[in-house]
């Protein structure tokens, strides 16, 4: 007779040998219910502990797509300026930036922003760049809307990365005349946008200048076009889309460079940080900085590409200016 399985009893074979096998298993199971059955009270509760967590951290995230993207708050600052001539010892600023129009920011918000900047009662209104998300279907609107904008002294604005069509430092873009349109329509709704030049901003005999900068990534930014004839011991505020190029300023006087472009990094958590932002990017990621004898201000934006921010509500920033005291 061959080897291999009873004649006529291959099922009770199979049986008998995994019989062990199947008591093993069944052992095993056992043992691990007398396990937890014998833990404390407190070892049982992890489960509760982890449902915990995954429910407040969806309350966490329900915050950060409903409620943070649209709730603007107001962030003002004094700015001391050296020479700063009396008439404008007191001058208010308000500056918004990145409203990135399109169908996930929409009118009511931006008449919302609209409404908060005028309550600041400002001498001054600057709009610092990304009017638009992507594509110019949003371009007109969002021009009305903010065309609403009034400042005794005006709104000025210069134009972002995204109204170029670029989204990187490479500079290539999609849309090659959309900064044109984008441009025309803001100065149609009276807000000067100021492409490379600086203008004189004039109280009665007195006087500070303004200076506009193209967007960096654009790889139309001129520092030195932008600057060129203006008077160093005048003191003059810059609008510059990305702060980084406060970097670019070769010795040219700079009391104030306002800015925007990082949004704030949109999400900060605690213990990790900004995680939209790079290396440069965190190094001038919101708020005050001082970069040698400049102040430099990153507006965190009004708008929003992804719908989502954390611990980085958009803002309306106003600047008071003070005559800095002399040493």
């Amino acid at each position: 007779m061959k080897a291999g399985f009873p004649r006529g009893k291959p099922a009770l074979f199979f049986a008998a040998a995994l019989a062990p096998l199947a008591f093993g298993r069944i052992e095993m199971v056992l043992k691990k219910v007398l396990h937890l059955l014998k833990r404390p009270p407190h070892a049982r509760k992890k489960k509760g502990n982890w449902a915990r967590w995954v429910g407040r951290n969806l309350a966490h995230l329900h915050y950060a797509v409903t409620v943070e993207p649209t709730w603007l708050e107001v962030n003002r600052l004094d700015i001391p300026i050296r020479d700063l001539p009396p008439a404008f010892d007191g001058l208010r600023i308000v500056q918004m930036s990145d409203f990135h129009g399109g169908r996930h920011v929409t009118n009511e918000y931006l008449h919302e922003a609209v409404a908060l900047a005028h309550h600041q009662k400002p001498d001054l209104i600057v709009l610092t760049g990304d009017f638009i998300h992507k594509g110019d279907h949003h371009v007109a609107r969002v021009a009305q809307v903010l065309g609403n904008l009034k400042a005794p002294l005006g709104t000025y604005a210069v134009l972002g990365n995204h109204d170029f069509s670029v989204r990187n430092a490479l500079g290539i873009r999609r849309y090659p005349d959309l900064h044109q349109k984008v441009g025309e329509a803001l100065m149609r709704h009276g807000i000067y946008v100021l492409r490379n030049e600086t203008i004189p901003l004039q109280r009665g005999d007195e006087r500070v200048f303004l200076t506009g900068m193209e967007d960096l990534w654009s790889r139309m930014c001129d520092p030195d076009a932008s600057l060129a004839g203006v008077c160093p011991q005048t003191p003059r505020i810059v609008l510059a889309h990305n702060p980084l190029t406060v970097e670019r300023l070769s010795g040219h006087r700079c009391d104030l460079m306002l800015s925007g472009h990082t949004h704030g990094g949109q999400v900060m958590l605690p213990g990790i940080g900004r995680l939209a932002l790079g290396p440069r990017g965190r190094r001038f990621a919101a708020g005050l900085y001082q970069v040698g004898a400049s102040w430099l201000y990153v507006n965190k934006g009004i708008g929003f590409g992804l719908r989502i921010r954390y611990r980085v509500r958009p803002e309306v920033a106003v600047f008071t200016l003070t005559a800095a005291e002399t040493a």
